[in-house]
């Protein structure tokens, strides 16, 4: 058996589960999806899927954990670089774009998920803004590293430009809205650095 971050033991049917679900919620949306359609591409039981998750909305929430920890460990890697503050936002930015390029792409899971729970007090609704202000607060912190004026408003551009990034990058051509992510960015740590 593995750990999950918890330290609680998953089991290869969980593991299966949630990757599953992962795959078809992020292609297809997640109200369009149901559970027979999970367990069946699983390979597991309804009973199976019970026993790990109360229900879909359990295994929505684990789907956006894992989507969660997985930007976290990209910004992470990038904050500990080494790097100047500078190249760390830089870092940060050229990780989006990654993501942006990849096949496959469909935008912002995070956006995505909260446009079929637009219910602010929804935990599915409260799981993407959890993630948005733990984002949003890293990358206050990261850019008050860099010049003296307040860094908030910058980072809420900064947001802002990620998640226009993240809505063309599947509407239009990958390689042209990195760019052009990536020279926004730079407008921003030039106005921070000036």
């Amino acid at each position: 058996m593995n750990r999950s971050p918890e330290g609680r033991s998953t089991s290869e049917a969980r593991t299966r589960l949630l990757g599953t679900a992962t795959r078809i919620f992020y292609a297809e949306g997640i109200h369009s999806v149901g559970i027979d359609r999970i367990t069946a591409e699983a390979k597991v039981t309804r009973a199976t899927l019970y026993r790990h998750f109360t229900g879909k909305e359990e295994l929505v929430l684990a789907y956006l954990g894992q989507a969660d920890q997985g930007i976290r460990a990209q910004v992470a890697a990038a904050r500990k670089s080494g790097r100047s503050p500078v190249d760390k936002v830089r870092a940060v930015a050229a990780s989006i774009t990654e993501g942006i390029r990849s096949p496959g792409f469909r935008g912002c899971a995070f956006l995505n998920a909260v446009a079929e729970y637009p219910d602010p007090t929804h935990p599915v609704h409260q799981a993407v803004l959890a993630h948005r202000q733990w984002f949003l607060d890293t990358i206050t912190r990261l850019l008050a590293q860099i010049g003296d004026a307040p860094a908030e408003p910058a980072a809420r551009h900064l947001v802002m430009l990620r998640d226009g990034a993240m809505a063309a990058g599947c509407l239009f051509d990958p390689a042209l809205i990195s760019e052009t992510f990536l020279r926004a960015v730079d407008g921003i740590l030039q106005t921070r650095t000036a």
